[in-house]
């Protein structure tokens, strides 16, 4: 859920190349924050990939050898950052495993972003590099799935109906993925040890 200062229907727009330049600014100041603890910072989500519509919303994936709330929480906090406080922002499926995350809004009045802390090389964090690097390949399904996003937006401004809506189409956009990496042999390549990996 959203903080008061980000209450806004949900808006989806065309692809912004500065969206590209938004995630260097950010990832440089979750550097700063998190310092060596910061493993792999990595653009993700729909801002991520070239050509797709999305919410002005930039997505950032910060991978730590071990999640530490109340150190990740201070260090964080420091900067301005956020940390949201609903289950889901907490844990999540991946690869049939419950897996641990954190996930951190802006500081008021800054730009909008979300970012989410996961463990190296866990499934979710593979996830998110999985529906990046699909979508970075597949123009006919970038297209398609921006498509869909817009007509859904349209149709169902509030945030949390969206998600729930959206939601089961990613698992089966991500089923596809999967099959994707199967064929292909990809395998998740991250930004290393601070430096974002923008490919």
């Amino acid at each position: 859920m959203p903080f008061p200062d980000e209450s806004a229907p949900v808006t989806v727009v065309e692809h912004q190349p500065r969206w590209a330049e938004d995630f260097e600014r950010l990832s440089g100041v979750v550097l700063g924050a998190l310092g060596a603890e910061a493993r792999a910072i990595d653009h993700i989500g729909s801002t991520s990939v070239p050509g797709l519509a999305a919410k002005d919303c930039v997505d950032v994936q910060v991978q730590v050898d071990a999640l530490d709330e109340e150190r990740h929480v201070r260090l964080l906090a420091a900067a301005g950052f956020r940390c949201r406080p609903e289950p889901w922002n907490r844990e999540e499926i991946s690869g049939g495993r419950a897996c641990p995350k954190l996930v951190f809004a802006p500081p008021v009045g800054a730009r909008r972003c979300n970012v989410h802390l996961r463990e190296v090389g866990s499934p979710n964090a593979r996830f998110a590099l999985l529906f990046r690097d699909y979508l970075r390949s597949d123009s006919a399904t970038r297209d398609a799935w921006g498509a869909f996003k817009k007509r859904l937006a349209a149709c169902v401004p509030d945030l949390s109906d969206y998600g729930q809506i959206k939601g089961p189409a990613t698992q089966v956009l991500m089923a596809a993925a999967e099959r994707w990496a199967a064929d292909t042999g990809w395998q998740p390549m991250s930004g290393r040890h601070g430096h974002a990996d923008g490919r």
